[in-house]
């Protein structure tokens, strides 16, 4: 997909490792390039977030809080019990699951506190013991550039727990480790010169001739000629306001309107661009969209004159362009995740439409709106430089040299840097990946999702806590259910735990012939015996068993927690059949993560409707229940009365009744007082009803009363 090796790398790094990323590199050296590469050619199941909506809307993704539902403000100790009152809904929840990658661009301006509030939500529905809950990141931006706000009341809450409010100093991404790869490659510059200068002033060592040279550019009074479409960068937003009305104001001519039109849901907080535009004839302007057109004709950041406005097209004349452009409205798409009904891709929703024309008044822009930006001329006023990396973004949007003007000469006070990320991004340079690690975290992750797909210790302890909720309630729980559970404990230790052990010793055995699974002839035969042998003891054992199970017990407390707990034992079950089932062949690293991650998505289960007599309103395990017909029809009677006399069902009879009664077959008053439960005052109110079902099921039965 890409011919730079450093992007080959992170591409390879993302699609055949587990390993976090942090993307990096100058202004111009293709980042942005890169992530839109990455979404058209996805090559994991992935989730782009952004910490602004701007930003969110210019990486055609979502904003960090929105997506994981994240409260503004401090996230000091957002632990467990905070996230248990947040509400997701069920598709959120199975994209979370069912996510391998999460990329999160302009990194530089996450907060510490934030990524660690994403690292809790990820757990809650993932693995609750890995680090961001198993999710590989991608985190793409420059520390050189803009970096996190915080802020004066915010400070000394948020040191007190972090080093820095760097994301780097998140304590989950501190718990695992992450690679750094630097692009190198400037595509915006061409003049070595330049980008040398550009280099010692990004990492605050601007020696005294480049100082110098960079100075020169340094004109007092300087005037541009309007056809030059010169365009001037400033710090503050104001200085930009007053600059842009002041020459609006002075243009002779009518002043135009146009308001943006809103669709759907498109909150203000990421409008790309102004929602009303005001220019007129003569106004310099400059493009805030890049040319879907096959033409190609302008791209953001693109400076231009409005030639005039017939109805609504606008005519732009670019600066060496001998073709006016007619501009027309376009659609900026305020997007959410969802999956796709059939194939459950993660797939990009519109929820909202933001349409304008794709310009903006452009005499003055503010660095911070310039991020990312090309400029052919600018005027750069930077003295007043207030944050990290400011007089770096600006002077880096400029192509050229020549094309640059400073409206106040550069001093050493005014480039501002962190020493904290100077250290960071210097470690980041001396340590980058080679293909010999590329290589070892390959074999690495393929070493840990083999280990994981053979490994049942989570089975082992879904199994010991049902085996402690019947333990702990046996006065409560049926002795049928009790007895299902018991039967499959010992069947599953012989069956599965013991021989899985032993696999895990023989792959130990086999793999130093060829570390590289996939290549590893003799492993990929005893993988896929092992893994049809596992799916089917799983699928035998336990998928075909539990559905059977009759868990609707009278006591409430102890029903919720043991069929909470037997469904996540069933789901944890479905997802390793899934994926050992992708193995039958032999282990692919790409059909192994798909398999997986489509069976963490839960699936709607139709409703169930228990209607009065009907034989398979209630699926039974019949080894448990002596009569699994009778018992069904007495269950759905009980049920039935129960909602007639707006009780609860054990208040007709208790489910230790049900079991006797179904056993036992008592067809006359006398011999139903004999059951647990059953006394005078119930056979006066229900005895009659009972008896003739269980006579009347006797009787097409042919089968007689125990008592």
């Amino acid at each position: 997909m890409q011919t730079n090796p450093q992007l080959e790398l992170v591409t390879d790094y993302v699609q055949y490792t587990g390993q976090h990323i942090f993307l990096t590199g100058k202004a111009g050296t293709g980042k942005t390039t890169f992530l839109h590469n990455l979404r058209e050619h996805p090559l994991k199941r992935m989730v782009v977030v952004a910490p602004t909506g701007v930003a969110a809307i210019n990486a055609h993704g979502v904003t960090i809080h929105s997506f994981f539902q994240l409260p503004f403000g401090p996230l000091i100790g957002f632990d467990r019990l905070k996230m248990e009152q947040m509400r997701f809904n069920k598709e959120k929840v199975n994209i979370i699951r069912s996510l391998d990658l999460l990329v999160i661009d302009e990194i530089s301006m996450v907060r510490a506190d934030l990524l660690d509030a994403v690292d809790a939500v990820l757990r809650r529905f993932r693995t609750h013991n890995k680090p961001f809950g198993g999710v590989q990141l991608l985190m793409i931006g420059d520390l050189q550039q803009l970096s996190p706000v915080v802020k004066e009341d915010e400070r000394e809450l948020l040191l007190d727990c972090y080093e820095t409010p760097y994301f780097f100093s998140s304590k989950a991404l501190r718990e695992t480790s992450f690679v750094s790869i630097e692009l190198t490659r400037v595509f915006r510059q061409q003049d070595n010169h330049f980008i040398s200068i550009l280099n010692q002033v990004r990492e605050n060592c601007l020696d005294k001739s480049s100082l110098e040279l960079l100075n020169q550019r340094y004109l007092p009074n300087f005037q541009p000629d309007e056809k030059e479409g010169y365009i001037t960068l400033c710090t503050h937003n104001a200085q930009a306001k007053r600059i842009n009305d002041s020459k609006l104001h002075s243009l002779p001519g009518k002043q135009y309107h146009f308001e943006a039109q809103i669709k759907g849901s498109f909150p203000e907080y990421s409008y790309p661009t102004e929602f009303e535009l005001i220019v007129k004839e003569g106004a310099q302007v400059m493009f805030v969209k890049n040319d879907t057109s096959p033409e190609k004709l302008f791209y953001n950041g693109k400076i231009g004159k409005i030639i005039r406005i017939e109805g609504e097209i606008i005519f732009v004349l670019c600066p060496g362009g001998e073709n006016e452009i007619a501009v027309t409205l376009m659609d900026w798409k305020n997007v959410k995740y969802s999956l796709k009904a059939g194939t459950d891709e993660i797939v990009e929703e519109t929820e909202g439409t933001f349409t304008q024309y794709p310009l903006r008044l452009a005499w003055a822009i503010t660095i911070h709106k310039s991020q990312g930006l090309t400029f052919e001329r600018a005027i750069i006023d930077a003295q007043s430089s207030f944050a990290h990396g400011q007089v770096y973004v600006a002077l880096s949007r400029c192509k050229t040299l020549e094309g640059m003007v400073l409206s106040k000469p550069i001093s050493s006070r005014s480039i501002i840097n962190d020493h904290t990320v100077m250290g960071f991004t210097e470690h980041i340079e001396q340590n980058q990946p080679d293909e010999t690690q590329l290589s070892s975290a390959r074999i690495a992750y393929q070493h840990e999702l083999l280990t994981e797909l053979f490994c049942f210790t989570q089975f082992r302890s879904r199994i010991s806590y049902i085996e402690k909720i019947i333990n702990e309630n046996t006065g409560s729980i049926p002795a049928p259910v009790q007895n299902l559970f018991r039967r499959m404990f010992p069947v599953l230790h012989a069956g599965i735990w013991e021989v899985a052990d032993k696999f895990q010793t023989q792959i130990k055995q086999i793999l130093p012939q060829q570390p590289d699974v996939e290549q590893n002839d003799a492993l990929q035969v005893r993988i896929g015996k092992a893994a049809g042998y596992f799916s089917e003891k799983i699928k035998t054992i336990i998928l075909d068993v539990l559905p059977k199970a009759d868990l609707d017990i009278d006591n409430k407390t102890v029903r919720k927690q043991l069929i909470d707990a037997v469904k996540r034992f069933e789901n944890d079950a479905q997802i390793k059949y899934e994926s050992l089932i992708s193995c039958l062949n032999g282990f692919c690293l790409k059909d192994l993560l798909h398999a997986t991650a489509t069976a963490a998505i839960e699936k709607a289960k139709p409703k169930e409707t228990v209607k009065k007599g009907t034989e398979n309103s209630v699926v039974l395990d019949n080894e448990n229940i002596s009569h699994p017909v009778l018992f069904n029809r007495l269950r759905s009677w009980r049920m039935a009365r129960a909602t007639e006399l707006n009780v609860p069902a054990y208040v007709v009879f208790s489910q230790k009744a049900l079991y006797e009664l179904v056993h036992y077959l008592p067809v006359d008053k006398k011999s139903l007082l004999q059951i647990n439960g059953i006394g005078e005052k119930k056979i006066a109110q229900f005895g009659q009803e009972m008896i003739e079902i269980i006579r009347e099921y006797c009787e097409e039965k042919g089968i007689k009363s125990l008592l």
